[in-house]
């Protein structure tokens, strides 16, 4: 496991300097569940991919684990939707946990830090035709596109909010009696507008309390996303 890890690391370590350049974050969402035994290690991974400044990891918790026995904390029936929704994309009728999905487009199914790590550094090397900017002002953000040159189709601007860490001792089901740390948990991923890609676009958008936020600018499907952003 520790082999696997450090391979993975050195992975992403050997593409640092096109990280350092890179013009938006490369979103990698984990879906899981607290009563998933395959998941602590895609869970524990997760800080990994944290430590590294352009890359952001989001878990999203299922609740099609439930039933065994424990109910995870953190699970959302649209979180599972969405996971359902990136099957149908490529015509799969099947789900997993854990899974990771690169950028919007890569799948990686299990925990295989090796294949994220290489997928992910692929992403990394890419730049981007979209400037996205994200600026706080009190309980607004104000959201900044722009694309040169300009999209050949609209895309769906997204706006997460998600805890950075959450430890959880889970009493019941299969890892009954581990206490597990999760980072990034997504509480809630909003549609808050659309942007045809054609001319600049400026959106306000409402996002109180202290949880960090990021903006996310997706193809439909859910697809390819183009751009990533964190509020300043």
């Amino acid at each position: 496991m520790r082999q696997m890890v450090s391979a993975a690391c050195g992975l992403l370590m050997a593409c640092a300097p096109g990280m350092a350049a890179a013009e938006s974050l490369v979103v990698v969402e984990l879906f899981t569940s607290q009563g998933c035994s395959a998941c602590p290690p895609a869970d524990d991974f997760v800080e990994t991919l944290a430590a590294y400044p352009q890359v952001l990891p989001l878990s999203l918790h299922v609740d099609y684990w439930d039933y065994i026995g424990w109910a995870d904390s953190f699970a959302d029936p649209r979180f599972t939707e969405r996971q359902k929704n990136y099957a149908r994309a490529v015509g799969s009728r099947t789900i997993y946990t854990p899974q990771f999905i690169i950028g919007g487009q890569d799948r990686v199914e299990g925990y295989s830090p090796e294949e994220t790590a290489m997928r992910l550094a692929e992403h990394l090397a890419r730049r981007s035709d979209v400037t996205l900017t994200v600026t706080r002002k009190g309980d607004q953000l104000v959201i900044h596109a722009d694309a040169d040159p300009p999209l050949d189709q609209a895309v769906r601007v997204q706006l997460v909010r998600y805890l950075p860490a959450e430890t959880v001792t889970i009493e019941r089901g299969e890892n009954a009696g581990k206490t597990i740390t999760y980072r990034n948990v997504v509480t809630s991923w909003e549609h808050v507008g659309d942007w045809s890609g054609h001319e600049p676009y400026e959106i306000t958008a409402p996002a109180p309390g202290q949880e960090p936020a990021v903006v996310i600018l997706q193809n439909e499907g859910p697809s390819t996303i183009l751009a990533a952003a964190r509020a300043d």
